[in-house]
């Protein structure tokens, strides 16, 4: 494996999904508890970060078990982290050193620089920059205004780079790093979906044994592939929940429990919408839905298993990124919203709990879908947020606005597959907004509801820009939802990025 130390850059979690994206394992680590240096681990890659070295509080670990024993790659950062603490001169730079830049001199006998061509695209962001190597620090590549944009050290596989092989501006950022990661480190492309499940499946095998799992199905990637590699693990000693909480897509619990059974899994399902409509009775504020409607969801979990005897260990669908926020360089999130299934577990659950996916990406959860048959539709399913319309619903949540925005997301996103449009956006969206307005309809007015449409792309989430859905499609849609959903008589397309805006509008 590779190991990452993140030093905070907003970039750490894309090098490691590129390492991944090369076949390999890696892990991303805060640069102060990181694990000890064993056999497994064949090299290091240091992470930017948005402090200068210069900083009195800035990252400083002690690389003296690493550095030596296995080749290290420092990026921006990292690299100037490695200068600085030799007696290099690392000072602000005289000019921005933002964006697109080309590569004006290179070392091709370095194996770090391999097949990598002259005037090749990088992609620079740092305020920083190596003004003076130390001594025993070679440079191997510079632009026009970087003198320094890579280095080696003398006697050992110590390498820094001041640009960010990661993203996808640095056009030949995946050979440089595949030339560390399996030409300098020797790592064998083996991190394949396959190898995956044959490995989790029997290291869920040694550590469930005999005992009983309980589960929470959403109908999502997560917990329908969470579910699936545990069946194949203990087959009927893994229990499933799937709760109905009043707030899913139209017919979305008959439908989704019906795949369910069909993949063999041994689920039951609870159908709480009243009580959970019953609950949210009055309650505007956005937070305190989403809280009401976890801690209602915990209540029935709880109720629900303890109908099985003997569980031992909740499940958890959990995957990678939500690991690295919870023991982020900054702590965890203030931002994780009050679902978020990292460390959620209440007092009263006494049970233990296992994650078979969290070491995967979305991506991989994918892939390691696929490997287990899991229908590929399912798989390409948009993300839905675990309090359900809900949180679509702007304001007071009751049955008559559920309906009605159940039937305007059906149309939306049927809409969407039918035009060959859902598998090119991240996710879509209908919101209700808490709004009425004057419309006419057969000569007479109208004092109806206002929806919003909204569809992003995005890769993880943490950003997004709205799509520029067709006009023709746009109107179409538009007409279909106020002709056929009694109680809308205007349709808006949400114009608004996250930044600054957020996916979801609760």
């Amino acid at each position: 494996m590779i190991l990452i130390l993140d030093f905070g850059s907003q970039y750490t979690q894309l090098i490691a999904r590129r390492v991944r994206e090369l076949s390999v394992y890696c892990e991303i680590h805060p640069y102060h508890t990181y694990p000890a240096m064993d056999a497994h681990i064949k090299g290091v890659i240091l992470s930017g970060s948005p402090f200068s070295v210069r900083d009195g509080n800035a990252p400083s670990p002690d690389l003296s078990a690493i550095r030596r024993k296995v080749p290290v790659l420092g990026v921006c950062y990292g690299a100037q982290y490695l200068a600085f603490t030799e007696g290099g001169n690392v000072m602000p730079s005289s000019h921005r050193e933002y964006g697109r830049a080309h590569l004006a001199y290179i070392d091709t006998v370095n194996p770090l620089m391999k097949n990598i061509q002259a005037g090749s695209q990088v992609w620079m962001s740092h305020g920083d920059t190596i003004l003076q190597l130390p001594a025993a620090f070679i440079p191997i590549a510079s632009t026009s205004d970087v003198p320094i944009a890579g280095f080696r050290v003398e006697g050992e596989e110590t390498f820094g780079i001041q640009f960010h092989p990661e993203v996808y501006h640095t056009t030949e950022g995946m050979r440089l790093l595949e030339n560390f990661v399996v030409t300098i480190c020797g790592c064998h492309p083996s991190w394949t979906p396959d190898s995956f499940v044959e490995t989790t499946v029997l290291d869920m095998k040694q550590k469930l044994g005999q005992d009983k799992v309980v589960l929470g199905l959403s109908g999502g990637v997560d917990s329908t592939v969470a579910g699936l590699l545990l069946h194949k693990a203990i087959g009927r000693n893994l229990h499933c929940i799937f709760v109905d909480n009043g707030m899913l897509r139209k017919k979305e619990f008959t439908t989704v429990l019906h795949s369910y059974r069909n993949y063999g899994l041994n689920v039951r399902g609870v159908d709480a919408g009243d009580r959970f409509l019953d609950a949210l009775k009055g309650v505007s504020d956005p937070e305190k839905k989403r809280k009401i409607i976890g801690r209602t969801f915990i209540e029935i979990f709880d109720e629900e298993a303890h109908k099985i005897l003997n569980v031992k260990w909740l499940a958890q669908g959990t995957i990678y990124p939500d690991v690295i926020e919870s023991k982020s360089v900054k702590g965890p999130s203030a931002t994780i919203k009050s679902h978020h299934n990292v460390g959620g577990l209440p007092d009263f659950m006494k049970l233990k709990v296992v994650e078979p996916l969290n070491s995967l990406f979305k991506d991989e959860v994918r892939k390691v879908g696929l490997t287990l048959g899991v229908d590929p539709e399912l798989l390409g399913r948009h993300p839905f947020p675990g309090p359900g319309l809900g949180i679509r619903i702007v304001g007071e949540v009751t049955p008559r606005k559920v309906r009605i925005l159940q039937e305007v997301d059906h149309l939306f996103v049927e809409g969407l597959k039918q035009n060959g449009l859902y598998e090119k956006i991240w996710q879509a969206a209908a919101i209700l907004l808490p709004v009425s307005s004057v419309g006419v309809m057969g000569d007479e007015r109208t004092y109806e509801n206002v929806v919003v449409l909204r569809a992003v792309t995005s890769t993880d989430g943490m950003t997004a820009d709205w799509v520029q859905l067709p006009y023709d499609f746009l109107g179409m849609i538009s007409n279909k939802i106020i002709n056929n959903v009694r109680g809308v008589n205007r349709v808006v397309y949400d114009i608004s990025s996250k930044p600054p805006a957020t996916i979801e509008w609760e």
